[in-house]
């Protein structure tokens, strides 16, 4: 049994497996989204393709779509040549039930792969050529939040971003050069109208991508590479509109049991493969079932019925906000960034197994959440918080047949602390003055940090997770050690007192000193992380 057209022709086997095939034609569906593309994403990695391609895969089921989605890759070229090109951009769902049980689905609903790479003349073409189309309606975004940035903390211009104002429209290179430089070509053609609709975790993320829009567009109009038409274009909501939205699905990276599983099944070539890029990706995705997108309803070209999508909510600004609020600052984002890191370092591989052995994580875990998020979350009313949180705790975070691990919560922690806890602490200050009666998040803070070390609780060496600021506050700490707590002076303080880190300077906050205090607790020698935890969270019930 191959994954590819030819390999899926006959369905005997497959269905015998008891893995679904597409029931709609995949090559026609293909086909007319080559010639009338209608829905374009970048960012064609795992959450995508199991998420967003599983939207589109239930939408073409039910005949409320009838064209698959344009897959393009800004930023690994790997994964078009290794997942896409030889399994004929069909892709394998596996969700994965709390109870050990799993649904298998080929999903048919990725039309083609592009690679946004000027310096390849036939894919920037057939880029263009798509962005041209009257007929293509969004353009959707999992390109993480580091996608979208285009300065580093300090406020200068990352030396790709500074590549790309100097060279142009014609030779970018980054996500969002790239995207600017399609919206310019679709300007030229005819200033057709378009929704670019970001699906990455972060806060108010269609203001996020316009800012980065429209700073591009403004840094080449400065030399001459686009007109003041342009800007007027991508500047007008009612033409180049960004909704704002809500994503929710936890999705590990893909698991080797599952690939041998399936090539038990009788299913070839599952593997995983590790890109140059260090992309972690296989032909098959696995997650969870529960799965939530909430989507500001701003789509100046029409687009396809969404609201038909599983799990798929269409609403106004302000409740998508809220919801994103709810998900990223209070109820999930914040735990897993609490605790992960902190998992490392503890020694735990699996989020699930460290929850469900681990009664201080588990506390600790439940006090982000319940005690001190909840308090300040706002509702969004299509979406109960209370509800969003308990289904956390009792069904999703300790499903250990996900597999998610502490390691992957740990990836771009720096990207995210301001979003997951900045917003929180500011709610605390906004409340009471500062926020010095949290506890959980000024500890999982100081255990990010004292992750940062790269040493864990019984004194042995790991690797850090990707995070673009590993080397610059490795640099900032580089003097501490672990088992020395009097070599931890002021290090902390360039970093908590970041704005652009944390949203706030947490000093300002009342927490500053008080997490300074649990991370020198933490680096006093083996076990000292353990046993900082327990002191703060052992004990409490909730």
């Amino acid at each position: 049994m191959k994954l590819t057209l030819e390999g899926i022709k006959d369905r005997e086997p497959w269905e015998k497996a008891g893995i679904v095939l597409p029931g709609y034609d995949v090559e026609e569906v293909s086909e007319k989204a080559k010639r009338e593309p209608q829905w374009v994403h970048f960012g064609i990695g795992n959450i995508f393709r199991i998420f967003i391609g599983g939207i589109a895969d239930g939408l073409l089921e039910d005949g409320a779509m009838d064209r698959g989605i344009t897959c393009v890759e800004t930023f690994d070229y790997d994964v078009v040549d290794k997942i896409y090109k030889p399994y004929d951009n069909l892709g394998l769902s596996v969700i994965l039930h709390g109870d050990g049980t799993r649904e298998y689905k080929v999903l048919g609903s990725l039309a083609e792969a592009v690679k946004a790479q000027s310096s390849d003349p036939a894919q920037w073409n057939r880029l263009k050529e798509i962005f041209t189309s009257s007929s293509l309606q969004l353009v959707s975004f999992t390109i993480t939040e580091k996608g979208y940035a285009l300065q580093k903390a300090d406020g200068t211009w990352f030396p790709f971003v500074e590549a790309d104002i100097e060279n142009g429209p014609d030779k970018a290179a980054g996500a969002m050069a790239v995207l600017t430089a399609m919206l310019y070509e679709r300007y030229k053609a005819g200033r057709y109208p378009l929704a670019l609709v970001t699906m990455d975790n972060c806060s108010q993320n269609g203001a996020k991508l316009r800012e980065s829009v429209l700073t591009m567009t403004e840094e080449w109009k400065k030399k001459g590479y686009v007109d003041a038409g342009f800007a007027d274009y991508v500047s007008d909501e009612k033409t180049v509109a960004f909704p704002w939205t809500m994503i929710d699905k936890i999705t590990p990276r893909p698991s080797e049991q599952i690939a041998d599983d399936l090539e038990m099944l009788g299913v070839e070539d599952m593997q995983p493969v590790i890109t140059g890029k260090k992309t972690y990706i296989a032909p098959f995705v696995n997650a969870e079932k529960p799965q939530y997108l909430v989507i500001e309803d701003s789509f100046p070209n029409g687009r396809p019925a969404l609201e038909k999508g599983f799990g798929v909510y269409m609403a106004d600004r302000k409740t998508v906000n809220r919801s994103e609020r709810m998900k990223v600052t209070v109820c999930l984002n914040p735990v897993h960034s609490a605790t992960g890191p902190l998992g490392v370092v503890l020694g735990y591989d699996l989020f699930a197994h460290m929850l469900n052995t681990d009664p201080d994580m588990m506390k600790m875990a439940r006090m982000v959440a319940y005690d001190e998020g909840l308090p300040v979350v706002p509702d969004p009313g299509i979406l109960s918080p209370q509800e969003f949180v308990d289904e956390l705790f009792n069904d999703r975070f300790p499903n250990e047949y996900l597999g998610d691990t502490n390691l992957r919560l740990a990836v771009d922690v720096s990207q995210m602390v301001g979003i997951r806890f900045g917003e929180t602490i500011k709610a605390y200050v906004e409340k009471y003055g500062d926020a010095s009666r949290l506890t959980a998040i000024p500890l999982g803070i100081a255990g990010w940090l004292r992750y940062m070390l790269a040493v864990d609780d019984e004194g042995k060496k790991y690797e850090l997770a990707p995070d673009p600021m590993n080397e610059e506050l490795q640099e900032q700490l580089k003097d501490i050690v672990v088992g020395k707590p009097e070599t931890f002076t002021d290090q902390l303080k360039p970093i908590l007192s970041n704005e652009r880190i944390f949203f706030t300077d947490i000093y300002k906050t009342g927490l500053g000193e008080k997490i300074e205090t649990m991370f020198r607790e933490m680096i006093a020698g083996p076990g000292a992380v353990k046993a900082t935890v327990h002191k703060y969270v052992g004990g409490r019930q909730k």
